[in-house]
């Protein structure tokens, strides 16, 4: 007999192929905490009887980048039950210690271990820290053998915001397919970083984007809401459901440049800028005040190009990024 929590059943290992047509919601048993109890990731799959693309929305890498919780939450309500061919599958909150604490880092029990950000260790390890134990049970239990494609839902870190923006190998047609299809207001060509998501789901044939949903710890429901529509598009190409998708609107920028201005000082900023304008090279795009509120420091753009993000939180150290541009 299955063992259940909270009226759903457990599964050490997930196999949807052996599933019949339907929906489910599982937890997903991953290693276990320092008091030796389950950390179960909730997870839902909607399989139709039609054989198709399987398709992987993902979010809460970073535990505290909520509107891709949140993103993935509404594509469960919203596309869940109106898979027609192949399957969807949605994992809302990867990493549960992050979530429950406030921060986009994965908390080990281990008394000798500092936060691990577990977007640089997959696949992981099976004998690895606690981190990368996780991460390998995550990946080899999870997902190897039951997907096709994914969507990775993040958004900016915590006092800075990013509009809807998606990180995309242009090497890999499917995953710039994915990206114009979403219709962000940015794409990066992005070929990747090791121990990344997407990077190592791209190296395993899989193809992947990254997408950011505005900032981190607050919820903005209008990107929410473009993100659902634009995953649904994706779903819509790969004919998983009836969905008829906007007509491109050609205003998403592309680039394959970023150029971050950083705090060289202490003391409050405010951006001279907003998202998606466009700067000429030596434009103001920030101020900086010290503690008597003296303007001590004037931020120029090193090179021309679109804004992709500004903080929101004006304490500034040195080295804290102030606004970052794409070219």
């Amino acid at each position: 007999m299955s063992e259940i929590y909270q009226g759903k059943a457990i599964v050490d290992r997930l196999d949807i192929s052996v599933l019949n047509p339907g929906e489910y919601h599982l937890w997903f048993r991953a290693t276990p905490n320092g008091l030796g109890q389950d950390q179960l990731l909730p997870v839902s799959v909607f399989k139709a009887a039609k054989e198709g693309p399987r398709v992987l929305v993902s979010a809460g890498i970073h535990g505290d980048e909520l509107n891709g919780v949140l993103t993935a939450q509404q594509i469960m309500r919203e596309a869940g039950p109106k898979i027609e061919q192949g399957a969807l599958i949605v994992l809302p909150m990867i990493n549960l210690s992050g979530v429950l604490h406030h921060t986009r880092d994965f908390i080990p029990s281990d008394p000798d271990a500092s936060p691990v950000n577990l977007n640089r260790h997959f696949p992981g390890k099976q004998n690895g820290n606690g981190a990368q134990r996780f991460l390998h049970a995550f990946w080899n239990n999870l997902l190897m053998g039951n997907i096709d494609y994914c969507l990775d839902l993040h958004t900016q870190t915590r006092g800075a915001t990013y509009p809807l923006y998606v990180f995309a190998d242009y090497r890999i047609p499917a995953a710039l397919n994915m990206a114009r299809w979403m219709q962000p207001d940015v794409i990066l060509n992005d070929p990747g970083d090791t121990g990344v998501f997407e990077t190592v789901l791209n190296e395993h044939d899989i193809p992947t984007i990254t997408v950011e949903v505005g900032a981190g710890k607050i919820h903005q429901p209008e990107l929410v809401s473009r993100a659902v529509e634009g995953i649904k598009a994706v779903l819509g190409h790969f004919e998983m459901m009836a969905h008829s998708a906007a007509e491109t609107s050609g205003s998403t920028i592309e680039g394959d440049t970023l150029i971050s201005v950083r705090a060289e000082t202490g003391g409050m900023a405010i951006p001279e800028v907003e998202l998606g304008d466009y700067v000429e090279k030596g434009a103001l795009i920030c101020r900086q005040f010290d503690a008597f509120g003296h303007p001590v420091k004037e931020y120029h753009a090193p090179d021309s190009g679109h804004v992709l993000s500004v903080m929101q939180d004006p304490l500034r150290e040195p080295g804290t990024l102030l606004v970052r541009l794409i070219k």
